[in-house]
């Protein structure tokens, strides 16, 4: 078995074995966790000077929350309306695939510094895009990335929805105190 860290790596490199290691794995759930975690807490380490002390906790719970949701939509978007003849999959399969599809968030730490943090942060969503394609990929079984990018950018849509309506609901007030 791949060490924890050599997964990280793999993940980040994009390595479609890594993906497939991960998604037949039902050990690897901690880990994949582990992987969401640790990415939010390198975002908000990387947005301290904007988000503060707490901002760091309430980035890891909504990146939490955030992997969830987005984990059951591709479930449903790939398996029940998209899928591909051979797709086969389950929630825990999509969980570990999508979490270390996190992996090149890790980068986002880098965002302290001075005047590099809008430039981290766009590369880290653009490696981390290309890697969730490629876990999705994988997870479902698709022959075909476009598929996996179609399932990616609904999924997406839809998530920014809720959150764009659950934000209206609380208010920002609302949601930190």
């Amino acid at each position: 078995m791949t060490s924890f860290k050599d997964r990280i790596i793999a993940a980040a490199r994009l390595d479609v074995n890594l993906y497939e290691e991960v998604e037949a794995d039902r050990e690897a759930m901690g880990q994949a966790v582990l992987v969401v975690v640790l990415s939010s807490i390198a975002a908000g380490i990387g947005s301290i000077g904007h988000i503060g002390l707490a901002g760091i906790l309430t980035a890891a719970i909504a990146a939490l929350i955030g992997w969830f949701i987005w984990a059951w939509l591709i479930y449903i978007i790939g398996t029940k309306i998209l899928p591909e003849p051979q797709t086969r999959s389950d929630m825990g399969e999509l969980l570990r695939t999508i979490g270390f599809s996190s992996s090149p968030g890790l980068i986002r730490v880098l965002g302290i510094i001075p005047g590099l943090s809008w430039l981290v942060n766009l590369a880290a969503m653009i490696w981390m895009l290309a890697a969730m394609i490629i876990a999705v990929r994988q997870a479902l079984d698709y022959t075909s990335t476009m598929r996996a990018v179609g399932v990616c950018c609904i999924g997406w849509v839809i998530q920014l929805l809720f959150f764009m309506l659950v934000f209206s609901l609380f208010g920002e007030t609302g949601m930190s105190g």
